[in-house]
Formats: structure tokens, C-alpha cells, sequence
């Protein structure tokens, strides 16, 4: 049994991943709501239960590997790939571009489910897939926790995530917390060059 959107939402508040503020998203945009996902993913309960959402779109679709980019998808692909009993490899930042790094390679015509935590504008989403395509492999899906595009970002594969929200986001030269001279955070993993 599926959890309902309520019950996602009810997980993010119990597991304090539902922050409140002033925050730089990874994108570099700005907004007042931020979805800490390793707050929730600490909780092996948890990630089984919402990754069971990703895995269950995509058992029945053909791929070969789960790939996902560092640091905040490492914990769903690996959870993705482990209920459905496929390889796991992700690609990390050097210089500021996602890699695949530690020997990790993909085959020409493998297909690669591709999973991420949380996703505003698709970016790193994008850079794995560049990867994927580069390696003249094939994208079979994308799979994901938080969409806060509420469905705006479509990556034309098939594409599920465990829960829609409308947040608002704001390029930081147009930010209303920024001119409120609210402090800004960054919470995620990625560094940002401060603006």
C-alpha cells in the first residue's frame, strides 16, 4: 500500500526535514521553504517506504543500472536499486561537474534509472543524463523524492516522485527575503559560489 501525500508531508514534519527560512536551493535559487531529505533518509523505515514508490513505477520497466548524482540521491538510488535487485553507481562533483569517478563506467546501450532526492529545476538530474548520453547509453526513467516544480520540470522520460509541491523559488536578484535582509542558508551539499 502506497502512502498518501498527506502521510509523505506528515514524514518530512516528524523528521524536522521541512525547514522554514531563507535558504539557497542548490540551484542557486532563493526561497523560505527547503526539504532537508537526509533528515528523513537517516530513518532506513522511511527511505524503504518512499523509495518503494520509485521502485514500484519502475519494476516492470526494462534498465540495467541505477545512477545517481552525489551527495543527495546516494541514499534513494541505493535504496531504488537494492528493491529491485540492480547495480548502483553514482556520479560526484569535481570542479563543480557530476563524473563518474571510483572505476564506475557505463556500457554502450545500458539502461540507467536515474534517481535524486529533491528536485527545483532538474540540474543535476540534467548533468547525469548528459553523462548517461555521452557513454551512448539510454535513459529509462527518472525516479525522485520531493518535486518542488509541482510538475513543471519534465525530463521526457518517464519520470514519478513521491510527492508535487507548488514552493516558490527566486533568483536571488529578485529574492523579497533578500531585501528583507533575512540571513540566507545553505543547507544542501552542493557548494555554491556565494553571489
Amino acid at each position: 500500500m502506497g502512502l498518501s501525500e498527506k502521510e509523505i508531508m506528515n514524514i518530512f514534519e516528524e523528521s524536522d526535514a521541512l525547514l522554514r527560512g531563507h535558504f539557497r536551493l542548490t540551484s542557486g535559487r532563493h526561497s523560505d521553504v527547503y526539504f532537508q531529505c537526509a533528515k528523513v533518509l537517516q530513518y532506513p523505515n522511511y527511505n524503504e517506504q518512499l523509495c518503494s514508490i520509485i521502485a514500484g513505477k519502475f519494476k516492470v520497466v526494462d534498465f540495467d543500472t541505477v545512477i545517481s548524482p552525489a551527495i543527495g540521491g546516494l541514499v534513494v538510488g541505493q535504496e531504488v536499486a537494492r528493491q529491485l535487485n540492480k547495480k548502483f553507481i553514482f556520479a560526484e562533483r569535481e570542479n563543480f561537474d557530476l563524473m563518474l569517478r571510483r572505476g564506475f563506467s557505463i556500457k554502450e546501450g545500458e539502461r540507467l534509472l536515474i534517481c535524486e532526492d529533491v528536485v527545483t529545476t532538474g540540474g543535476s538530474v540534467l548533468e547525469v543524463m548528459e553523462i548517461v548520453k555521452s557513454n551512448s547509453a539510454d535513459v529509462a526513467g527518472v525516479g525522485f523524492i520531493v518535486d518542488r516544480s509541482n510538475g513543471k520540470v519534465n525530463f521526457g522520460y518517464p519520470q514519478v516522485s513521491t510527492i508535487k509541491l507548488d514552493v516558490k523559488s527566486y533568483m536571488p536578484e529578485d529574492c523579497p527575503y533578500c531585501e528583507q535582509g533575512l540571513e540566507l542558508v545553505k543547507p544542501g551539499s552542493k557548494k555554491v559560489i556565494a553571489n
